[in-house]
């Protein structure tokens, strides 16, 4: 066989992932939450008064029932809000980069299954620990976000849960070799 058919034949070997499997299946919805990921991040970078704007309410809770039982636990100063917006941010940045990442592992085959399903397990958990502990527990029960009906993203942040949760099975399932 010429040089150039061996090439082509260990390309395609290593690059055997079959439409319609487990590993497509895994790489797709990888490939989706890092993509989420990516542009939420993006647009917190470029639009950064929107977002902020709503960081500032949910922790002032200006918005909620305004009950005396709660609202000690509101953060009026502005510069903690945004050093909280910042760290978001900085959380999604990094999701993002080990998202993609373990996107990019799992479209170079086969012999980076394990590298792919371990890095995007990683990003797929950063990312469940944003929407799950930081909106909804903390933004949507700690700071009664849920009272709010201007400022209340628990509808986004259990819809980004679940859809990471599900990647996150999907990756972690056996896999076949092949």
């Amino acid at each position: 066989m010429p040089r150039t058919g061996m090439l082509r034949a260990g390309w395609a070997r290593r690059r055997r992932t079959v439409p319609g499997s487990l590993t497509t299946a895994a790489t797709a919805l990888t490939a989706i939450v890092a993509l989420y990921t990516v542009l939420v991040a993006f647009g917190n970078i470029t639009d950064f008064d929107t977002n902020r704007q709503f960081v500032r309410h949910v922790l002032a809770m200006d918005t909620t029932f305004r009950s005396d039982h709660l609202m000690w636990r509101a953060i009026t100063s502005h510069a903690l809000q945004d050093l909280a917006y910042l760290a978001i941010i900085a959380w999604e940045v990094l999701t993002a980069a080990v998202l993609v990442t373990g996107t990019v592992y799992w479209l170079r085959g086969p012999a980076l299954r394990q590298r792919a399903c371990r890095v995007s397990t990683l990003g797929l958990v950063l990312f469940l620990l944003l929407f799950g502990m930081g909106f909804i527990a903390i933004g949507g029960e700690w700071f009664a976000m849920w009272q709010s009906a201007k400022w209340n993203g628990l509808q986004a942040a259990e819809r980004n849960f679940l859809v990471a949760g599900l990647a996150l099975i999907v990756v972690n399932l056996p896999h076949p070799q092949g």
